[in-house]
């Protein structure tokens, strides 16, 4: 295997071959898919439905315009979003194990009537140049082997006009708390997840992603070199997440 950069990537604090990265994180999704919605609770005490409400206002959904989510996970983002009027929103995911839980979901809840499911890679989005309004992302970007890739690709089926919306584990901007939350992370988190998901592995890498995920500036520099203008981030629980908002104009 060559030692180019251009020819590894990270998975948590691990470094694979490139072409491998995607194949584990779908490995890890699989493996959490069934718990997932539990766990989340548990790893963020419920704080994650807090954080993802303030990122659906942020979006500011209407009838009028297409959502596009992207990593969707089991549907929290999209399914607040047609709670609070979306039109139309295309829920995707790379992995099918996911999208089967939201299927699942959006039956029981009601809410089945305008959203699409899609199976999608971020990085190769199966929808044409200037497709939608609205482009959201959360907790899915640190998953995605280029991110970069994404990046271009949310610009290039946001029609002029449009805003693209990321929330994301950022940098924890208040360091008294920092050696409180390392703790978190790497041993309460593994331990919960083995002892809930019966899966600490994935929880190990889960912690480590995060970690190893572009800062609030470095983010926002990315997506200007992405070709968005107007980027802007928000902190939220003291920067432990941002969401970051960029414009095609």
């Amino acid at each position: 295997m060559s030692d180019s950069p251009q020819d590894s990537a990270d998975f948590g604090f691990r470094t694979v071959p490139r072409a491998e990265k995607a194949g584990l994180v779908r490995q890890v999704f699989e493996s959490v898919a069934p718990r997932y919605d539990v766990m989340n609770d548990l790893m963020s005490l419920g704080i994650h439905r807090v954080w993802k409400r303030i990122f659906v206002n942020a979006i500011g959904c209407s009838p009028r315009e297409t959502l596009l989510d992207l990593a969707g996970g089991t549907g929290d983002i999209a399914f607040l979003a047609k709670e609070r009027g979306a039109g139309r929103v295309i829920l995707t995911d790379i992995n099918p194990a996911m999208l089967e839980v939201a299927r699942k979901r959006a039956l029981d809840r009601g809410l089945a009537a305008g959203l699409d499911f899609m199976v999608v890679d971020a990085e190769r989005i199966p929808l044409p140049d200037r497709s939608v309004e609205k482009v959201s992302i959360a907790f899915g970007l640190r998953n995605c082997t280029d991110k970069d890739a994404v990046l271009r690709e949310v610009r290039r089926v946001l029609r002029p006009g449009g805003r693209f919306h990321c929330l994301e584990f950022s940098r924890l901007e208040v360091s008294a708390l920092v050696p409180l939350y390392d703790a978190w992370s790497f041993k309460a988190l593994p331990a919960i997840g083995e002892r809930v998901a019966k899966d600490r592995e994935s929880y190990e890498y889960l912690a480590e992603s995060i970690r190893m995920f572009p800062d609030q500036e470095t983010l926002a520099g990315m997506m200007r070199k992405a070709g968005m203008e107007r980027v802007e981030y928000r902190n939220l629980s003291g920067g432990i997440v941002a969401i970051h908002t960029g414009w095609r104009l």
